[in-house]
């Protein structure tokens, strides 16, 4: 494959702390010679893991963003072991944009990988990631919510990649950031994803679904920074002893998987959804975790969607408005990752 048109400012050899942006070249009408340039830091000091930490995947995921840059405008030399790279926003135009899709080509960012050269810019910057940082990290961290179309339970959470030495140290890394729930989960919307190109390299990866929705709470943004910082306080990068959920006094995080199509429920028409299950709680199969009503049709009855197995509401529909096939909600299921095949 050929090389990549991105140019960095930044030198991911060099000690110390650098800031830059990743030139991205495209063409729109009034800028045949323009770049996407999307802000990067760099952090090194002395020999350790290189972790790779990025958020805007989807534009309109905010907490991560945040979290990374007040990371970068904190950090200094003295507290790394190693290297930290860390990229704010993957997406900008969309996340200027408050969009899941990029503006500049339509595209859902997390579809394009293992991305291309000559593509569009979600292409382009995909194959930078997979054939230049990648491939200098030993750990990827990319931080998810659920964006304006769907609100989750703060989870860290994870493929189950098979069974070995990946799998154990991305464990122990889900389970560092101290959230209430781990979450497995499945694809059940398309190939391309980063995640799956970070894994197929052999990274150790870790991400998450920091809530959702337009409002962000102050919890959210606090459990997303804490977090971030208490992972790679875990996996020797950051300064500092890492804090564990006994230590806070919490009880252990409950492990969950959602790995069946059956598992996420799809609005079967479009109306107006009413959630009737709170987020986190524990429904019974064949309970209604949601209601779709019909504005033109008021005298109708809602369409009920239901749980088909019981579990617990891990995720539901964020904006009330809902077309048919929408996903307004996901169970899952108590699981012990440890024993699993």
């Amino acid at each position: 494959m050929s090389a990549s048109p991105v140019r960095a400012t930044v030198d991911f050899g060099k000690q110390g702390k650098q800031y830059g942006h990743l030139y991205v070249p495209y063409s729109y009408n009034l800028g045949g010679w323009a770049n996407l340039m999307l802000p990067i830091s760099v952090i090194g000091r002395g020999t350790g893991p290189t972790a790779l930490v990025m958020a805007g995947n989807h534009g309109d995921e905010y907490p991560g963003q945040i979290a990374i840059m007040r990371l970068l405008r904190e950090l200094n030399p003295d507290h790394v072991t190693g290297r930290l790279i860390l990229i704010p926003t993957l997406t900008m135009p969309a996340a200027k944009a408050a969009t899941r899709l990029s503006p500049l080509d339509g595209k859902n960012f997390n579809r394009t990988f293992p991305g291309s050269p000559t593509g569009t810019p979600c292409d382009v910057v995909a194959h930078y990631l997979s054939t230049v940082l990648f491939p200098l990290a030993d750990i990827v961290i990319d931080i998810h919510t659920g964006g304006r179309s769907v609100d989750f339970e703060p989870c860290a959470h994870m493929h189950l990649v098979p069974k070995g030495p990946q799998r154990d140290a991305m464990l122990a890394g889900t389970e560092a950031w101290n959230t209430d729930f781990c979450f497995l989960y499945a694809d059940i919307a398309g190939t391309g994803l980063l995640p799956v190109e970070a894994e197929s390299q052999g990274k150790t990866v870790i991400t998450t679904e920091m809530g959702g929705s337009e409002n962000v709470t102050a919890l959210v943004h606090a459990e997303t920074q804490m977090g971030l910082r208490n992972v790679l306080k875990h996996l020797g990068i950051l300064a500092g002893k890492p804090v564990t959920r006994e230590t806070l006094g919490l009880g252990p995080t409950r492990w969950v998987q959602a790995l069946a199509w059956e598992d996420y429920r799809f609005a079967p028409e479009s109306g107006v959804y009413e959630n009737l299950v709170p987020l986190g709680e524990d429904v019974d199969a064949g309970q209604p975790v949601g209601a779709i009503h019909f504005l033109e049709r008021p005298d109708r009855d809602p369409i009920h969607v239901v749980a088909n197995t019981a579990g617990v509401l891990i995720a539901t529909r964020a904006p009330s408005i809902v077309a048919q096939g929408d996903c307004v909600a996901c169970i899952a299921h108590d699981v012990d990752p440890r024993k699993l095949p």
